[in-house]
């Protein structure tokens, strides 16, 4: 009987000292802190504040102080998504919210339209973004 419970007290520890040596091998992870305003881009421009990196700018600008272009209607939806234009001499940069990166549109004189590719922007009536001869988005 002694033998018994002699064996049974040292299987019950052994049991017990394999939870601890289990949970001891654990590594703890802890959440990574997340400093406020710590979201700084490889321009130095912090998103939190509402700055992008212009390339025309050449710095770190608010691009809803620009040009707003609304999204026109189309086949009788509306949409709520905008475009941002910022000017800099005969180049235009265009934000997109479709697209991570600014497209650059160029002119080649005053009082013409800013190019790239199947993208025109026109100076009517405010301006005017059309899209392979579509107009996609329209703004003052």
């Amino acid at each position: 009987m002694k033998k018994v419970f002699l064996f049974s007290v040292i299987i019950g520890l052994s049991f017990s000292c394999a939870k601890k040596v289990s949970q001891e091998n654990k590594t703890e992870t802890k959440p990574e802190k997340v400093m406020v305003g710590g979201d700084v881009d490889s321009h130095g421009c912090k998103a939190s504040a509402g700055y992008t990196w212009s390339i025309v700018k050449n710095k770190c600008i608010r691009i809803f102080e620009g040009t707003k272009l609304s999204h026109t209607e189309e086949n009788g939806k509306t949409y709520t998504t905008a475009a941002y234009v910022v000017f800099e001499g005969n180049k235009a940069e265009l934000f997109l919210d479709t697209q991570k990166e600014s497209i650059i549109l160029e002119r080649k004189s005053e009082g013409d339209s800013w190019v790239n590719g199947d993208l025109q922007l026109i100076p009517w009536k405010g301006y005017v973004l059309k899209k392979a001869g579509k107009i996609i988005y329209t703004g003052q």
